[in-house]
């Protein structure tokens, strides 16, 4: 397992005029570096409550299982568009003492549920054929990418529904939606409309949900268990003022595999979390993370190091110190 020295330097950040203080944080572990090697692309890493790491390979279309000491990798879900497999996977989250993870065969969109030792359980597929709503490099991401648990449901951002929040049965079923979209000026193209509107929806382990709007002006929102709006906050800071002047109002558009015309918007968040004692992190575009405390005040800005510079594409908290991060599955201690 990969080790490094445990530390954090402050320093000074300066823009437009304004400073602010931000935390280095370098890795403390990660994966063996032979096991980091076997992977394409890791988007997600997380563990399991028997020690156990998951990674899923998105361009592998591969879930592999690591042993607790973060070697010996086994591939525990393959490839392929049939039940029980995977292809074009964009999601991986633990739900309880097994995994779920969404996938697009055919631009279909797909939920699937598994044991740990990558037997499938069950699993849905989402009506329509998935639209793709943001791009991330290569990655066009929709829906079923903001796939969350909340201990007895699936979460996820569907705004075709009508809401900003949906929660699934595990067969597929959706009973509730919540959160009034926000206002983009946008409301006249639809898919520009919807595409403003999507995020990442986030289960606070100390009650309710955050949801973190992914693209466009970067800000989230706050909501109780039953899903009431609690408060709303802008996410600002001298790292992000050069973006946010240069935010577009016109958008390229492209042409999906049916011809019809879509936006090509990029993201101004990459990556968000919950960590267990209610603080959210959320990881920007540009390579900062910025963490709030329960009542939405920003309490840090920090930047991850470990071969580099680390802008995460996922982020994970297996205990209160200790955060996981792709890409290149690194361990970091964040008290």
């Amino acid at each position: 397992m990969r080790r490094a020295c445990s530390a954090v330097v402050l320093v000074l950040a300066v823009a437009s005029g304004e400073a602010s203080d931000v935390e280095i944080l370098r890795s403390t572990g990660g994966l063996a570096a032979d096991v980091v090697g076997l992977l394409r692309e890791p988007a997600a890493f997380q563990r399991a409550p028997d020690g156990s790491y998951l990674v899923l390979d998105r361009r592998g279309h591969v879930v592999y299982r690591v042993r607790s000491s973060g070697t010996d990798a086994i591939k525990i879900v393959q490839i392929g568009p049939e039940s029980g497999r995977i292809i074009g996977p964009s999601a991986l989250v633990l739900a309880g003492s097994r995994f779920i993870v969404a996938d697009g065969p055919g631009r279909r969109e797909r939920v699937q549920l598994f044991d740990l030792d990558g037997t499938r359980v069950s699993g849905f597929w989402l009506p329509g054929r998935a639209t793709p709503r943001i791009t991330l490099g290569a990655l066009t991401l929709s829906g079923v990418s903001s796939l969350q648990w909340t201990g007895r449901s699936i979460l996820m951002n569907q705004p075709e529904l009508g809401g900003l929040m949906t929660e699934f049965t595990l067969g597929g079923q959706p009973y509730h939606t919540f959160g009034a979209f926000r206002s983009t000026g946008h409301e006249a193209d639809r898919d520009v409309h919807l595409a403003l509107n999507s995020g990442l929806p986030l289960v606070d382990p100390a009650g309710g949900y955050y949801f973190v709007f992914q693209a466009g002006l970067p800000m989230f929102r706050k909501y109780d268990a039953d899903g009431r709006l609690l408060f709303e906050r802008h996410i600002e800071g001298p790292e992000l003022d050069a973006m946010i002047q240069t935010l577009p109002t016109i958008w390229p558009r492209r042409q999906d595999e049916t011809g019809r015309e879509l936006p090509l918007i990029l993201p101004t968040v990459r990556a968000a979390a919950v960590a267990p004692n209610g603080d959210l992190w959320v990881s920007l575009s540009v390579p900062y993370t910025y963490v709030y405390d329960r009542h939405g005040e920003k309490i840090r800005t920090i930047q991850f190091q470990a071969a580099g510079t680390v802008s995460p594409d996922s982020l994970f908290f297996d205990s209160r110190d200790r955060l996981l991060v792709t890409p290149g599955c690194y361990i970091f201690t964040v008290s």
